[in-house]
């Protein structure tokens, strides 16, 4: 059941939001919060799909930025904004904060409101859907008799796997995996033992340096590499 938070401290225009809410998509869980204390207690123990608030909660003038920083640190939880705030002002201020969008109160009609926030729902599902794709995936991965292999795409900048586990690598490191041709793991062995044979004080540095900023994710993987 998709989950929505409205904070507001009104409570008839809590009220309201919530009719419209319902009347957008009927069977959704609504939790409402009227302070600050009890919206980042809340958004600390649940997990919503997305959230409604006001910036302006009681006295704290600004309780919706510190609310949607909250949220930005555990969840990243799509966040609308309806204030009465002034939207020349706040609108920008909002997004830099990575909020969805804003609505400013007794300029939008229900239907502005509706509209923002079904394509908000259906963005959610889209990021769910990617989500539980991708977790499949992985997990076919490493079930498959390639798993021992890596896998990775550059042009595409996707997340290297390697055993069925995302290897955190910067994309020059992919670039230069994908050009040294898998498999991989025997490359990196190779340029180790050359730096150990290697001459030239230059290259060795160059060498070590490289081993430790790209290698080192497979030997989390796979201690032995470091032998």
């Amino acid at each position: 059941m998709v989950k929505v938070a409205v904070i507001e401290d009104d409570l008839p225009t809590s009220n309201q939001l919530k009719t419209w809410i319902e009347a957008a998509k009927p069977g959704i869980q609504i939790d409402q919060w009227f302070s600050r204390d009890d919206a980042e207690a809340a958004i600390a123990r649940e997990n919503y799909d997305l959230v409604v608030l006001d910036i302006e909660l009681g006295r704290e003038r600004h309780a919706g930025v510190a609310i949607i920083n909250a949220i930005n640190k555990q969840h990243a939880t799509p966040v609308l904004v309806v204030s009465a705030m002034p939207a020349t002002i706040y609108r920008s201020i909002m997004k830099a904060l990575d909020a969805w969008d804003y609505l400013q109160k007794a300029t939008f009609e229900e239907a502005d409101f509706i509209e923002t926030f079904l394509e908000m729902l259906r963005s959610v599902k889209e990021r769910k859907q990617h989500k539980e794709s991708q977790s499949a995936a992985y997990k076919e991965a490493a079930k498959s008799p390639a798993a021992d292999q890596l896998s990775m795409d550059p042009l595409r900048q996707r997340t290297p796997i390697w055993r069925g586990q995302r290897i955190n690598l910067p994309l020059t490191a992919q670039r230069i995996l994908a050009a040294l041709c898998l498999p991989a793991v025997a490359r990196w062995c190779r340029m180790k033992t050359c730096m150990k044979s290697s001459r030239a004080g230059a290259t060795a540095t160059i060498y070590a340096s490289m081993y430790r900023r790209y290698a080192m994710p497979f030997v989390k993987l796979m201690p032995t590499l470091n032998a």
